[in-house]
């Protein structure tokens, strides 16, 4: 039954075309918001060329529109089907813009159409650089400090006015398109002058590269309650886009007080702002005191917001779309759970990282640097106990022929100005300069990443050195427990020791190193929870689950999104699931692509976050 003041029928804007910076994550959060409406008997309408995605299958929405995400296309689809509300939020920059556009023309009001969840003003109020800072001064909290300008004269006189290196920043762009940290008044001028042919302002700001990079996603609901659902620290420091960093949840390096410190920043601007149901808050920390700076709010579900969702086991999509259409947060149940409301914020007792997959290879001349422009393909996320096992586990996933850290082949010739400039190869560059004796205080100093992550990066270098060149027999009981813990694979023990994978395998199960089955409850067993989320790790002692039942079939992913290998794959793997589903099969999901509709927790039986290698 429709709770009075409820829409009834819903038109959700998907994300169209998969693009760097706009990728599958829209298909999962679209294909959640479409569940959460069904749930409640509401009528959706979606609009979504793409005809590879999971939510553009006949089961899920009640119309669905293969038509261009474009403010003509949608007017005309309204006339006909003449919803009540709309969700903006769950197609990316794509739907958003448009529905901006549909906004200002006054084409929703004419039409009786709700804006459901964020009011259009506060969508406006985060993307508009200039009324963003306002904002956040009105909050009485730190931005960095900037000015929008509006044409190349403008933008030369503010990079003398602010000094050089300068950050310019684009606004209403997809993945930091055009957006990049310059050195002096001829870069600034040819940056400019490219950025003006796409937008018609940017915004200039202090640079802050080399600070640390966080970021926290944060829900609100209509009457004020807040949670933060999950913080997320950069590896790479500032100047790098989220999108290419490699990122670990929980932070990692921030004392209690700094995380207090910026998780009650977050949730005042968002209180501030008015945001209604999900975002995500971005801050630059400073390395060396006391400072902080408020980089950006996304008002809207993001490649971050389904990373925080995959991480946490928080069906973040779910919960937005429940808040938009008039939920608070204590009336939703955390369907992952069934334990608890969704007002319940996630506890991790394990670590999770993200790897981002780039095929800059594919193409002659393209620059391997990294900057504020998204370049990555696709991403990967790893699930462990320490933050050596899942560097290692996720470097395998990205399956670009790595083993790990350690043992790789990529040298450079240039130690300094490899670890100082960042590129795709810019973590294996820092296991060579550890392998041939540079010190963490050096590295710090050329890549500007925290110690902490490179001590730990070195606990695997220094282990490696332990069994490099050695034969196997003289790998005992312990050290094998402490290379596993450390996310070496049998097939790099093999390298290491000059055997083949089949005896390192036989070795090890001789000695009865074999790894657990943990399940992620996202309450860190503070409450008993019903899930069917797994990962395996050799940091434990004993499965949390009894494996074995009859009737399964396992479904192995398609893993990261690559040039030539993304969404269509996993429309076929979700496909299989349901369709073993049908048949009385009880369906395992293998896959590590925190993107994907498949790597969600109501898609099938048993979700393993996993490697897809022989050993696992």
């Amino acid at each position: 039954m429709i709770k009075k003041g409820k829409p009834k029928k819903v038109l959700i804007l998907g994300s169209g075309a998969l693009q760097i910076g706009q990728a599958g994550e829209f298909d999962y959060s679209g294909s959640q918001a479409i569940k959460a409406l069904n749930e409640d008997g509401i009528k959706s309408v979606l609009i979504n060329p793409n005809i590879a995605t999971i939510q553009t299958s006949e089961q899920l929405a009640d119309q669905v529109y293969f038509v261009p995400i474009k403010t003509e296309f949608v007017e005309k689809i309204i006339e006909k089907e003449q919803p009540d509300g709309i969700l903006l939020g769950f197609g990316g920059q794509t739907a958003l813009n448009t529905g901006l556009d549909l906004y200002k023309k006054g084409i929703l009001e004419k039409h009786n159409v709700n804006v459901l969840g964020t009011p259009v003003e506060t969508i406006n109020d985060t993307e508009d650089r200039f009324l963003f800072g306002e904002k956040v001064l009105e909050a009485g909290l730190k931005i960095a400090r900037s000015k929008t300008v509006h044409n190349v004269n403008e933008a030369l006189a503010t990079g003398e006015e602010i000094g050089y290196p300068v950050m310019v920043r684009i606004a209403y762009a997809l993945g930091g398109l055009g957006s990049g940290i310059v050195e002096k008044k001829e870069e600034l001028k040819e940056k400019a002058t490219r950025a003006f042919s796409f937008t018609n302002q940017i915004l200039i700001e202090e640079s802050l590269y080399g600070w640390k990079e966080v970021e926290y996603e944060i829900v609100r609901d209509k009457y004020d309650n807040c949670i933060t659902v999950c913080s997320m620290e950069n590896v790479d420091p500032m100047g790098i886009h989220t999108g290419d960093s490699v990122v670990v949840a929980p932070v990692q390096t921030l004392s209690a007080a700094e995380n207090f410190k910026l998780r009650s920043i977050g949730i005042r601007l968002i209180r501030h702002l008015g945001i209604i149901g999900e975002c995500n808050i971005q801050y630059a920390l400073s390395p060396t005191e006391d400072d902080y700076r408020i980089i950006e709010v996304n008002a809207r579900l993001s490649r971050s917001s389904a990373l925080a969702s995959k991480a946490t086991g928080y069906p973040l999509a779910f919960v937005a779309t429940k808040l938009a259409i008039g939920y608070n947060l204590n009336e939703i149940e955390n369907i992952i759970t069934k334990e608890t409301s969704s007002c319940f914020e996630p506890a991790l007792d394990y670590v999770v990282l993200k790897y981002p997959r780039w095929d800059l290879q594919k193409f002659s001349n393209v620059s391997q640097e990294l900057g504020t422009e998204m370049k990555s393909v696709g991403e990967v996320m790893a699930i462990g106990r320490t933050f050596e096992e899942v560097l290692q586990k996720a470097i395998r996933m990205l399956d670009i022929g790595m083993m790990g850290f350690v043992g790789n082949t990529i040298k450079s010739n240039d130690l300094k100005k490899s670890l100082a400039q960042p590129t795709d190869k810019r973590l294996f560059y820092i296991s060579q300069a550890m392998s041939e004796g540079m010190s963490v205080d050096d590295i710090n100093e050329y890549s500007k990443i925290d110690k902490w992550f490179l001590y730990k990066m070195k606990n695997v270098v220094d282990l490696f050195g332990k069994i490099d060149g050695r034969k196997l027999s003289d790998i005992n009981t312990e050290l094998f427990w402490r290379l596993k813990s450390a996310g070496f694979s049998d097939q790099q023990i093999a390298d290491a020791t000059n055997t083949d994978m089949s005896d390192v395998r036989e070795e090890r199960k001789k000695l009865k190193v074999i790894p657990s089955i943990k399940q992620i409850d996202t309450l860190a067993a503070e409450y008993p929870a019903q899930t069917n989320y797994l990962y395996m790790t050799y940091n434990g002692s004993k499965d949390d689950i009894e494996a074995g039942e009859e009737k399964q079939v396992i479904v192995l992913g398609g893993g990261a999104y690559r040039i030539g290998s993304s969404v269509e794959f996993d429309w076929c793997c979700v496909n299989a699931a349901q369709t073993l589903d049908k048949h009385g099969f009880k369906s395992i999901m293998v896959n590590y692509n925190p993107e994907t509709v498949s790597t969600d927790h109501d898609t099938c039986h048993k979700l393993y976050f996993e490697e897809m290698t022989l050993e696992r």
